[in-house]
């Protein structure tokens, strides 16, 4: 496949972006799709830019990561706290976001530091106990800093994230996700992943690397927490807790290791599912949902190991690949 076809096929996503978006506007604008479930499908958006933050820890650079709902809430306190400071305008919004995903990155770093030089399973029970951290933290912030709320929950932040806006962001984590995955650094990560010693001999810096898989994907779940923020008006630290990192988790193992494909899909309808399960049980699948997880993870692990997806790319996910010339001065791109 030569470079013209390559940007031509590149093209052909774009227009297809814009297609979507058009359609999904038409149907809001006709009423096909209520407020309600325009709503539901923000927050599917949402919640897929958080999922591909833990596709890069855990699915892309193996690091078992179980506290990711506290990075995703990092970024919704913080730019709520930037909005309600500075108000609602679009400048204030946007920095709210990279104040969002900085501060969880950031955050990601410090504790980086010590806790990924732990294995994995060391490393799950690190980030776990870092989760819980957070969950007390954000329970008792308003004795700090009163805006928070604490455990009654943050109100008045600015509304402004509506679809236009996630759909953009939506599309530039995959973009960046997509990106890092088949950059050099994305492929030293998967060498982490498939064996540790084997990358250290050939020369890769281990904990740089895994650093890096960190701290993006924290970032990413901050960039989430802050756009989940502005688009529903009540922050509350049990939306941060050990329940909303499992989601994460079940969306990556889901969907495939390794496959961003397979994390978008899962992660969209992962939550429409979650949304007909409670039109379904009411709130009976309140008390019964982490029955429902568990046996959703044990049925997959016994049916199909690797993930609906395995670690398969489709589409704009799926490498490019430039093929190399024929003759005595050929060169290979890629």
């Amino acid at each position: 496949m030569g470079v013209n076809s390559n940007l031509k096929r590149l093209a052909l996503y774009a227009v297809g972006t814009v297609a979507v978006y058009a359609v999904i506007k038409l149907l809001v604008v006709s009423g096909f799709i209520n407020p309600y479930w325009q709503r539901v499908l923000d927050q599917a958006m949402i919640i897929t830019i958080g999922a591909l933050g833990l596709s890069v820890i855990f699915g892309i650079s193996g690091q078992f990561s179980i506290g990711h709902a506290a990075f995703y809430g990092i970024g919704a306190y913080t730019a709520g706290l930037v909005t309600k400071s500075l108000g609602g305008d679009v400048a204030a919004f946007l920095a709210a976001l990279v104040a969002g995903a900085f501060m969880a990155a950031l955050v990601a770093f410090l504790i980086g530091l010590p806790v990924l030089r732990l294995t994995s399973d060391y490393l799950g029970i690190a980030t776990l106990g870092f989760g819980i951290i957070c969950k007390v933290g954000f329970d008792n912030a308003n004795k700090v800093i009163p805006a928070m709320g604490g455990a009654t929950g943050m109100t008045g932040i600015p509304q402004v994230a509506n679809f236009d806006w996630i759909f953009l962001f939506f599309i530039l984590s995959i973009i960046l996700a997509r990106n890092f995955v088949q950059s050099a650094q994305g492929r030293s990560c998967m060498a982490l992943r498939e064996d540790e010693v084997a990358a250290n001999v050939i020369g890769i810096n281990i904990f740089k690397f895994k650093m890096m898989a960190f701290v993006f994907g924290c970032g990413l779940a901050g960039l989430a927490g802050a756009l989940y923020a502005h688009r529903y008006p009540f922050l509350h630290p049990s939306n941060f807790d050990f329940l909303p990192s499992v989601d994460f988790l079940i969306i990556v193992v889901l969907g495939g290791m390794g496959s961003l494909t397979g994390t978008i899909v899962t992660a969209v309808g992962w939550v429409f599912l979650l949304e007909a399960l409670r039109a379904v049980l009411g709130m009976a699948f309140m008390d019964w949902r982490g029955v429902i997880y568990a046996l959703i993870l044990v049925v997959t692990i016994l049916v199909r190991r690797q993930g609906i997806f395995g670690n398969k790319e489709y589409g704009f996910l799926a490498p490019l690949v430039f093929k190399a010339k024929e003759g005595p001065n050929a060169t290979v791109k890629g």
